[in-house]
């Protein structure tokens, strides 16, 4: 019985690219009371591999979190295998507007404390008591509303190349750090006010907005299906667009163009770019927005340092990150005290 990867991610690309076959990046979560993670991973680690299903999946007992990438022609399997399963069937499946074939490279199902890590230890507090549901066109009528705040739910590296106009985009590094700073901020406007919230592809709203309820907010609407379906309506509706710039995404693409809006700048040069990299040095790997013209002065690094290492022998490399832990700069993405031009804390 296989419940891991036989492949490495190198030779797996190089069997999608001999295929030739087209594959369909997409997402979906649902919250649920999950009795027996550790087996229910099993089994979709198990059916997944068969469907040559790839991509990054966390199981806990309150529910699933799935980003994933499947062969188009076993979309219809794989659909049906979802339906089986009692709290997933007609689950929303958030597509993505641009498509990769190479967007996952291998098959990893994690079994977690919960889906979306929140820092929360309040047994009082019920997730599925969640906000209103809205759809993109009842979403750009509310938050063109004087009462109105509408708040981006997501990480300060993901608003700063997109988001939606008049939003409040939290400067914090998780969707953690982003709860108390947000009731803090609207702690006088909890009956006043609606909240409105967005994020990706909704499962950190679907959280935000069951907490904010908690916490005595009378008003609180989510943008259902997150920016990912905001932008299918959008095309599909002939509607207005709000969303200015990229949508960053959790894969190889790390961003889906919205809208033409280049909102961001190169953390090297400053100029305006929206292009997110990782360091090129395996010991650093920090995420950062790179030019094309930084990518090849800086032979794709983050900093002077790193492209000195890069230009050792790999096996000097080697040698140089035994014994020391990744630094905690890969997970500030992009707050690196090397980059001139990026976003401040």
């Amino acid at each position: 019985m296989q419940l891991y990867n036989k492949l490495s991610a190198k030779e797996r690309a190089a069997l999608i690219d001999e295929a030739g076959e087209d594959r369909l990046t997409l997402s979906f979560y649902q919250y649920a009371k999950i009795g027996n993670p550790h087996l229910f991973r099993n089994h979709l680690f198990i059916a997944w591999d068969e469907l040559a299903v790839l991509g990054r999946i966390y199981v806990a007992h309150e529910g699933i979190n799935a980003q994933l990438s499947v062969p188009a022609q076993n979309f219809e399997a794989f659909k049906n295998f979802l339906d089986g399963i009692y709290f997933l069937e007609n689950v929303r499946l958030n597509i993505a507007i641009e498509q990769d074939a190479k967007s996952f490279l291998k098959l990893k199902v994690k079994v977690r404390d919960k889906i979306v890590a929140d820092g929360l230890n309040d047994e009082t507090f019920d997730v599925t008591n969640k906000g209103i549901h809205v759809d993109a066109a009842t979403f750009n009528e509310l938050i063109e509303s004087d009462d109105v705040v509408l708040v981006d739910m997501r990480n300060h590296y993901e608003s700063e190349i997109g988001h939606f106009k008049n939003a409040v985009t939290p400067d914090v590094d998780t969707f953690r750090d982003s709860l108390d700073l947000i009731e803090e901020d609207l702690r006088d406007h909890k009956e006043d006010k609606k909240l409105v919230m967005y994020c990706t592809g909704g499962i950190r709203c679907e959280k935000a907005s069951a907490y904010y309820k908690h916490k005595g907010f009378k008003q609180v609407y989510q943008l259902e299906g997150g920016i990912i379906e905001y932008a299918r309506q959008v095309e599909q509706l002939k509607l207005e667009n709000k969303f200015k710039g990229k949508n960053f995404v959790f894969d190889h693409r790390r961003g889906e163009r919205i809208s033409e809006d280049i909102i961001s700048n190169c953390h090297q040069c400053g100029k305006p770019c929206d292009t997110h990299v990782n360091c090129e040095n395996e010991a650093c790997h920090l995420l950062f927005i790179q030019c094309e013209e930084c990518a090849e002065a800086m032979n794709h690094t983050c900093s002077d340092e790193c492209k000195e290492i890069i230009a050792l022998p790999y096996e000097v490399q080697k040698e140089l990150r035994k014994g020391i832990p990744n630094s905690n700069k890969i997970f500030k993405k992009g707050r690196s005290e090397k980059l001139k031009f990026q976003r401040k804390a």
